[in-house]
């Protein structure tokens, strides 16, 4: 009788244990849902391939816009100016292209074409996907960067409008590479092209 009891109090202890654990699993790692688009970036680099989300409902403008330069080819050939461990990977800037281009200007230029900003609740987290920009809240034009940790100081204040689905660990192995003193790859790192296509694409 007695053994009983405490096999069934170990029982019920233990399914208690593992319901807290899921509970604490999933109230760390969840994020709110989100509307995903039918067709994803993906995005061609020295280091591998990464293939990226995009999140129509929270920044509409932001999706079209990225996606109109992607088809225009604007970001073949760029290179990624600004890699920092544990914060982000950042590249969009077209003057990168010319390998004569000072490294101390890299990261000034952008397609021309400003974006006013669509701030969103969606928190910047490991693989997500945003618009950098310059001081101005409206200031975003080309450049995004791909964060590598989960960054709180940014939710509110840049815009998200995507987030890497595959090739987190290419991402990895671009903030690795060594860099000189303004975060800039000592060697070059290239988004050698990018382009759209449907998510259920089996290509």
């Amino acid at each position: 009788m007695e053994n009983g009891l405490v096999k069934r109090t170990l029982l019920l202890l233990t399914a208690f244990l593992v319901l807290l654990g899921a509970g604490c699993t999933e109230s760390q790692e969840s994020v709110t849902p989100v509307v995903v688009d039918d067709e994803v970036a993906v995005m061609e680099t020295d280091k591998g391939t990464i293939i990226l989300e995009f999140y129509p409902d929270l920044a509409p403008n932001h999706v079209a816009r990225i996606k109109e330069l992607v088809r225009e080819e604007f970001y073949d050939g760029i290179l990624f100016h600004r890699v920092i461990p544990g914060f982000v990977i950042q590249a969009g800037d077209p003057q990168t292209k010319d390998a004569d281009f000072p490294r101390e200007r890299m990261g000034t230029g952008g397609s021309g074409q400003t974006i006013d900003a669509e701030f969103n609740d969606r928190p910047h987290i490991r693989g997500t996907w945003s618009m950098a920009r310059a001081q101005a809240p409206n200031s975003g034009d080309s450049q995004f960067f791909i964060c590598l940790g989960t960054l709180p100081s940014l939710d509110g204040e840049y815009t998200v409008f995507g987030q890497v689905i595959s090739g987190i660990g290419v991402v990895d192995d671009i903030v690795n590479a060594p860099r000189d003193q303004r975060d800039n790859p000592d060697e070059p790192i290239k988004i050698v092209n990018m382009t759209i296509r449907d998510r259920m694409s089996d290509e």
